[in-house]
Order: structure tokens, then C-alpha cells, then sequence
């Protein structure tokens, strides 16, 4: 299977690390125009390095409307390296996460805590679909694909409430998105991560679990070991192309199996 994004436009959100960086490489040797962002400037100096001139990277916080409307006007008026002015073909929602939190049990867990993971998973999905939509619309063409997780399809495990409930809600959304928007050649699916040792977060999170809490979590995956960031950016890129033109509403567990 030969998939290539020559002369598509791309969003990536979360860009700047783990996940995000590896989907927004995986686009970019692929051929297409990424648009990269993320809050951490750093990070997304250091997806810049080496580039060719098809990644555009830029800073800003992904929960501000008018940062996110402002993005995706300049990524639409750029169009592709080799296009011109245009619409974006793809959007990947990566933007979201933990916000650097840990479990509480539920009668402690204040309200700005709540929402800042709904804002930073959910708001983010929804605002950036709501700004590339009528693009896609005029051109009979789309593909967005929101990166949700395990969490939303059963548990968190770190056991945060508002994560499990996030992750569960940028489904629905998914799914949602999907039956309005499919009459308009637009297909919105969803990848659903099992655990991926990608960033800091994660990284400190497996380190916590200890000997015994590691070896717990590989035997209950079926493969036996955890996540490669290009595991999940295969279903991505797969969910993008042209051989998932007839697949939409759609959630897919990459996760070794459990």
C-alpha cells in the first residue's frame, strides 16, 4: 500500500512533541504542506529542524478561537507548496492531554480543574474542525482524524476523571461530525492510542507504575509491548488517504489489542 499526500495541505494540532511530532513527519515525507502548532515554541523549533520548506510551524494557545481562526486562514490562503492558495485537505487533531495532572479522588476535584481538560481535548477538536469545515465543503473534500484514547473507550489509567471523560466526548464528537458532515465528501474518524512512552508526561507516568505496575500493564496487552508513536501515525495516515474514502464515524483502537 503506496500512500502519498503530494499536493494536500495539512493541519497537525499538538505538534510539537510525541505523537504530534511524529504524525506532522509522517505527512511532511510523504509529500504534503503541513501546518504544524503547538503552545511549546521550543519543541516546535525542534520539529523544524531539517526542513524542506513544506512545514510551516506556529505557536499559540489552541483552546483561543481567534488564535485557532487565524491559523487556519493563513494555512487556507498558503494552500500547498505546489497548489497554491487553497483549502486544507486534512486536519489531525493532536492537542490535548493531561495538562500536567494526576488523580484525585472525585470529592476533591475542583471545577476549573475539570474544565481545563475538556477545553484542552474537546474545545480544541471542536473549534479547529468548526474553522476548516466550510473549506472542505466547497472543495467536496475532507478528512479529519481526532486523536482520542484508550481512556475514552473504557478508563483513564492514571484515573482522572476528566480525562476519561474528554476522551469519550471527542468520540462522540467523531461520530457526530461524521454523519453531518459525510453528504459533503468530508470523513471524520477517530484513532484511539493504547499506551505510547512519547512525551514527558508518558514517560513519567510508566516510570510511576514501577516494576510491578510495568510488567502488570505489558501482560495485559496482547502483543506484549507498549506503543510506538509510528503505530499510531500508520492508522492516521491510513484514515487519510484515499483508501479510507468510504470509512467515516469510525473509532480505531491502536493499542496491541487488549
Amino acid at each position: 500500500m503506496n500512500i502519498e499526500f503530494e499536493n494536500r495541505s495539512v493541519i497537525v494540532t499538538g505538534a510539537g512533541q510525541g505523537i504530534g511530532r511524529a504524525i506532522a513527519r509522517g505527512f511532511l515525507e510523504r509529500g504534503a504542506t503541513v501546518w504544524a502548532c503547538d503552545i511549546d515554541e521550543e519543541a516546535l523549533n525542534e520539529l523544524a529542524v531539517g526542513d524542506t520548506g513544506k512545514l510551516h510551524v506556529r505557536t499559540f494557545d489552541a483552546t483561543d478561537a481567534l488564535a485557532v481562526r487565524t491559523f487556519v486562514n493563513e494555512a487556507t490562503q498558503h494552500g500547498s507548496e505546489s497548489r497554491g492558495a487553497g483549502n486544507i485537505d486534512i486536519l489531525v487533531n493532536v492537542a490535548g492531554g493531561v495538562a500536567g495532572q494526576v488523580h484525585t479522588p472525585i470529592e476533591n476535584v475542583d471545577e476549573e480543574a475539570w474544565r481545563k481538560l475538556f477545553a484542552v481535548n474537546v474545545d480544541t477538536t471542536f473549534l479547529f474542525a468548526q474553522a476548516v469545515t466550510p473549506g472542505m465543503k466547497r472543495s467536496g473534500y475532507g478528512r479529519i482524524i481526532n486523536i482520542s484514547s484508550g481512556a475514552g473507550l473504557g478508563v483513564s489509567l492514571t484515573g482522572i476523571q476528566a480525562y476519561a471523560s474528554a476522551k469519550a466526548a471527542q468520540i462522540g464528537l467523531t461520530r457526530q461530525l461524521a454523519h453531518e458532515l459525510g453528504q459533503f465528501g468530508i470523513t471524520v474518524n477517530c484513532v484511539a492510542p493504547g499506551f505510547v512512552r512519547s512525551n514527558p508526561a508518558t514517560e513519567r507516568q510508566w516510570q510511576n507504575y514501577g516494576e510491578d505496575g510495568q510488567r502488570a500493564l505489558l501482560n495485559g496487552i496482547a502483543m506484549r509491548r507498549l506503543g510506538e508513536p509510528d503505530d499510531i501515525v500508520n492508522a492516521v495516515l491510513f484514515f487519510a488517504s484515499d483508501f479510507a474514502e468510504w470509512i467515516t464515524g469510525q473509532v480505531l483502537s491502536v493499542d496491541g489489542g487488549k
